[in-house]
């Protein structure tokens, strides 16, 4: 188990009938949304940008820009990476890191509860 897991639980679920998507500004830039979330639990338990994007299915340099734009939006990196070698490098998810990706999905699950009566009720009124 990854020390990501210990401290905040990303899983994913069935896709709900209807969702909400949250998403954190900083200036014109999405400081971490739905995607930013899952690419940060991945690499927080592949250990690696690389594996991360393999497991999420996007390119190296799309999950490379998206760490980028995490850690510029941030007042400190929320993913450091370890240069390559005979071991080969890595990526870990700093405190940092590790608390906007707890915080993100506690904001998540406390929005979804909030509204999901008002979910239920738009959801009966569309076609099957």
């Amino acid at each position: 188990m990854s020390r990501l897991c210990r401290h905040a639980s990303f899983k994913p679920v069935p896709k709900p009938l209807l969702d909400l998507k949250i998403r954190v500004l900083s200036e014109d830039d999405v400081a971490i949304g739905p995607g930013k979330a899952a690419l940060l639990a991945a690499i927080g338990e592949h250990g690696s940008i690389s594996a991360a994007a393999r497991a999420l299915g996007m390119s190296y340099r799309r999950a490379w820009l998206l760490v980028e734009t995490m850690n510029r939006c941030f007042t400190l990196p929320l993913v450091v990476t370890h240069p390559g070698g005979r071991q080969g490098g890595g990526a870990a998810l700093t405190p940092l890191g590790i608390e906007v990706l707890a915080r993100y999905i506690d904001i998540c699950a406390k929005a979804t509860t909030a509204i999901q009566h008002d979910l239920d009720a738009l959801g009966r009124h569309l076609k099957p």
